[in-house]
């Protein structure tokens, strides 16, 4: 299989526990389809590799390739953790699902013939037929549902959200473990009637949620911007710590496993 094509690695972070259950080694893949506003990895955002400065204003290259090889070696060397933790390998981004498909089944296939976890972090905004192959590797999805409000999602990610919930809908349908992600903006998608409207779409849609994690607004990486010599644009407020928990009190009430962070 050396012949896959590989897409672009933009950091393999050991000792995660931000990326699903347990202890993680999380793969980022560089590039993603979508813009939001708030991202705080810019240097994911492009497919191809970019210079961007280090801290001290030396010039480094973020992205390169690894064989599939690498990457279960990296993966297998710390897989005592996992097993320990419950953990495991998340795939993340960028977009993980909108890389070199056969590349990245052929690796999560690799990591679950070493019976290795494995989670799909998500955005949604992909072909259905990459989830479809990508299911029976995958022990759950780490899924952003970023806005309901489908106006709302093309304003501030720039893209409308049909497809993120198409592709929310087949792998609930098709048993995939869904840990539905809600990053929360303050005064811009934290509303109560905002919870409220997704709530409705969920049960409406049948959507078996195996747990909600409540995402907190943060502006780390604003630096990032400027050593890619780019304008920011993380600027939003977080939301009250009160205002949190009082969603994650009325997401319990509705019968959901909520959790604040990742």
């Amino acid at each position: 299989m050396n012949d896959l094509k590989a897409p672009y690695i933009f950091n393999i972070q050991k000792f995660s526990v931000h990326d699903g259950p347990g202890i993680r080694t999380t793969i980022f893949f560089k590039g993603c389809p979508i813009r939001c506003l708030w991202c705080h990895n810019p240097e994911s955002q492009k497919y191809n590799q970019e210079v961007m400065l280090t801290s001290e204003g030396e010039e480094e290259i973020v992205g390169q390739h690894y064989t599939i090889e690498q990457i279960v070696k990296k993966v297998q060397s710390d897989q005592i953790f996992y097993d320990q933790s419950g953990g495991g390998v998340t795939f993340s981004g960028g977009e993980v699902m909108t890389q070199p498909i056969d590349y990245i089944v052929e690796l999560a296939s690799r990591i679950k013939r070493l019976g290795i976890s494995l989670m799909i972090d998500t955005c949604g905004v992909a072909p259905v037929e990459n989830y479809q192959k990508i299911l029976p590797y995958a022990d759950g999805f780490l899924y952003d549902l970023k806005f309901i409000n489908s106006q709302d999602h093309f304003k501030y990610v720039g893209k409308d959200n049909s497809l993120v919930k198409d592709n929310l809908k087949f792998i609930s349908d098709n048993g995939g473990a869904i840990y539905l992600r809600l990053i929360l903006l303050k005064g811009i998608n934290d509303s109560m009637d905002t919870m409220e409207k997704t709530v409705e779409w969920l049960k409406e849609n049948n959507i078996k949620i195996s747990e909600i994690d409540l995402l907190p607004y943060h502006d780390f990486g604003r630096d990032k911007y400027n050593r890619l010599g780019r304008k920011c644009t993380q600027n939003f407020e977080v939301p009250d710590e009160q205002h949190v928990l009082n969603i994650k009190y009325y997401l319990q009430q509705e019968g959901y496993n909520v959790k604040i962070g990742g």
